[in-house]
């Protein structure tokens, strides 16, 4: 008999939805959106739906899996843990916990995922990944502004009598900011895009601004510099609330209009405009995560967050500078899930560049690797590197649902249980403050196990199963503790389904900022790692029009994420083998090519083929091609990537990428 139930999705995404889920004779049947849900109300996107696919897929590893001369054998649960623990000990004794690699990363936002970092705490504490592809040159970099990372209630923008979409295609990654931005539009509310790409976002603007690539923070100087000369600066607020605008506003004034029009490909004029709209607010901007993957990243998001301050967009309804919402996940009790207080050993590398350290570290060297939560052969830059990495590992744990890249080349490979066969409370530090329940729905497929599951079974057979002696009730409640006082209960969060979190919905309306002085800081107090500068200022991308590998490589390429699939998780569902490298019209123009020549883009790092789709009023110069796609379904774009990290340290750089693009030599011999 068929029964609908509420659930939610566990991806990490903006919109973090609630479901409804359709269960008949133990088995997902249908996953929709949750009406009643004050934020997603009943509209989920593909990625969410085929959630069921992926429980439900033949497709999925449902018994541990060892590698034996170089193919896969079914073993029990019992031998595969036992194996993996003795590894483990050895491992210990021998090198010491740190030669024990944990690569991980956010494919599921439950709280109990955070468990990992527990186990391998207890055990000892391990060489652990830091930094992010996604978003972590600009988290920092709100840090650096604002103390925080905190966005305004999704419903705020109704407040706005302008709207700039900074590098968001909210259309495909942030669904409800897209139908909040139709909205707005009946209201009269004027939306702008900005972005290299004419996407779906981009068709729905009143303005529609072609930036070049990695150039955004040099747009929002001119913007700034156009305020100047409007007299239409927040005094009051630069005067009282701010730290170093002085240094800031000198540097400014040494950077002509005519070099940023040069270099952003935004005329004067336009740029006028947009000063006209920041002065005219209030203005409310979204950011998008890929304005800092270049090694200039970090400083672009932070004179984004000068314009939007110097302008008088902060800490008022209807403004501010939108990229993360960290006080989301700050609201729960993580620290009391994790157990810091057991980790006696610790090294660090940055999840971009631990292909290099993988290779390069012998204090120990890294002789055992855990992968959870992620798939690094795919999704991590320079590829051809990540492999020879991980293939150098004497023992990789794979812990997964499917044959990923990362799992191929796995020593023990142990099936996780899906968001629909375990009990969790979701939540993403992203877009609204709501906390979702997603209840065990079915049975586990096979012999698929949760990760706590998996967690608690190797602390066992490692001597601190006390630990993990606990349900998965009683770590909901240890994470939820936080809460309690403040009304927020597992039992409140179970009947209901969805609950706000106590997070404000204009950070920062007292200005009072978190930052050292208390004040938004131009040139953050912060203690700064070595080669960091404090002084905000602008930089050029790595691999731009100005560099001299531009006459080799002309076109910067862009490696957006894919609409149907979040990251690598959905490709080999759909079956979908065919790469699509979207270039412009001009470089179309330059090479003669037509959509669906097969084409080769290449430079030093690597190649891929795909076939050709003209992108209209795409930024001259510009390529994308989706990222996230399987080595069997026609090979990641990072192979092309680059591991370097942004100058604001946590970021990674992969769209800091030039290349160039020929006919392959099956088109060529078509002619």
């Amino acid at each position: 008999m068929e029964v609908k139930q509420i659930s939610a999705c566990p991806l990490n995404c903006w919109d973090t939805c609630g479901f409804t889920v359709t269960v008949d004779s133990d088995t997902v049947t249908k996953v929709e959106g949750n009406k009643q849900h004050p934020v997603t109300k009943g509209h989920i996107c593909s990625r969410g739906r085929m959630l069921e696919t992926r429980t439900n897929s033949s497709l999925r590893i449902t018994k541990p899996l060892k590698k034996v001369d170089g193919h896969f054998e079914k073993i029990s649960w019992e031998q595969a843990l036992d194996e993996i623990a003795e590894k483990l000990i050895v491992t210990k004794e021998v090198y010491g916990t740190t030669a024990v690699l944990h690569s991980h990363d956010y494919s599921n936002n439950g709280l109990l995922k955070n468990l990992d970092y527990r186990f391998f705490n207890c055990y000892g504490g391990v060489t652990e990944v830091v930094g992010s592809l996604c978003w972590g040159a600009g988290i920092e970099a709100q840090i650096w502004d604002f103390g925080n990372s905190a966005a305004h209630a999704p419903e705020d923008i109704f407040n706005s009598k302008h709207v700039v979409v900074w590098g968001r295609n909210a259309a495909s990654t942030n669904i409800h900011l897209f139908a909040n931005l139709i909205e707005a539009k009946k209201k009269g509310i004027h939306v702008t895009v900005i972005d290299p790409l004419h996407h779906q976002t981009a068709k729905l603007a009143d303005t529609f601004i072609a930036v070049r690539p990695g150039m955004d923070g040099l747009l929002a100087i001119g913007i700034m510099k156009v305020l100047k000369t409007m007299n239409a600066l927040a005094e009051d607020f630069i005067r009282k609330h701010t730290y170093g605008y002085e240094e800031f506003d000198k540097y400014i004034d040494n950077i002509s209009m005519d070099e940023i029009v040069e270099q952003t490909s935004v005329t004067e004029k336009i740029i006028h405009e947009l000063a006209y709209q920041y002065s005219n607010g209030p203005t409310t901007t979204y950011l998008g995560l890929g304005l800092q993957r270049y090694a200039n990243g970090g400083h672009t998001i932070r004179l984004i967050d000068a314009l939007v301050a110097v302008s008088g967009n902060i800490g008022i309804r209807g403004g501010g500078a939108n990229y993360g919402h960290l006080p989301v996940g700050q609201s729960f009790d993580v620290g009391n899930l994790l157990l810091e207080s057991r980790k006696k050993n610790s090294r660090t590398f940055t999840r971009m560049n631990q292909a290099e350290k993988i290779l390069s570290e012998s204090e120990p060297p890294i002789k055992m690797a855990f992968v959870s939560r992620g798939n690094p052969l795919t999704q991590l830059p320079d590829t051809n590197r990540v492999e020879e990495a991980f293939a150098s590992i004497e023992t990789v744990v794979v812990i997964d649902q499917f044959m990923t890249d990362t799992a191929e080349l796995a020593d023990y490979i142990l099936p996780c249980s899906t968001v629909f066969e375990e009990e969790d409370i979701y939540y993403a530090s992203m877009y609204h403050s709501y906390v979702n329940y997603g209840p065990k729905l079915v049975t586990p497929k096979g012999e698929a196990k949760s990760d706590l599951w998996i967690w608690r079974e190797l602390a066992t057979r490692l001597g601190f199963g006390e630990d993990f002696a606990f349900s998965e009730e009683e770590f909901l409640r240890m994470g939820l503790k936080s809460l309690e006082a403040k009304g927020i209960t597992l039992e409140k969060i179970k009947e209901e389904g969805f609950v706000k979190l106590p997070v404000p919905d204009v950070p920062w309306a007292d200005f009072t900022f978190k930052t050292p002085s208390g004040k938004y800081e131009f040139t953050t107090t912060l203690p700064l790692l070595e080669g960091e500068e404090g002084a905000l200022s602008f930089q050029y991308p790595l691999e731009s029009v100005i560099s001299s590998k531009c006459k080799k490589f002309p076109y910067h390429l862009l490696s957006k994420h894919p609409a149907r699939s979040n990251h690598s998780q959905n490709y080999h569902l759909l079956d979908d083998k065919r790469v699509i490298v979207e270039i412009s019209e001009k470089i179309g123009l330059e090479k003669e090519l037509t959509d669906g020549e097969e084409v080769i883009i290449w430079n030093e790092r690597g190649e891929v083929t795909g076939h050709v789709k003209i992108m209209k009023k795409a930024h001259d110069d510009t390529i994308n091609i989706d990222e996230g796609r399987w080595k069997k379904l026609g090979g990641s774009v990072n192979v092309l990537t680059s591991s370097g990290r942004s100058e604001i340290g946590l970021g990674g750089i992969q769209y800091d990428c030039l290349v160039d693009i020929k006919k392959s030599a099956s088109a060529l011999g078509k002619m």
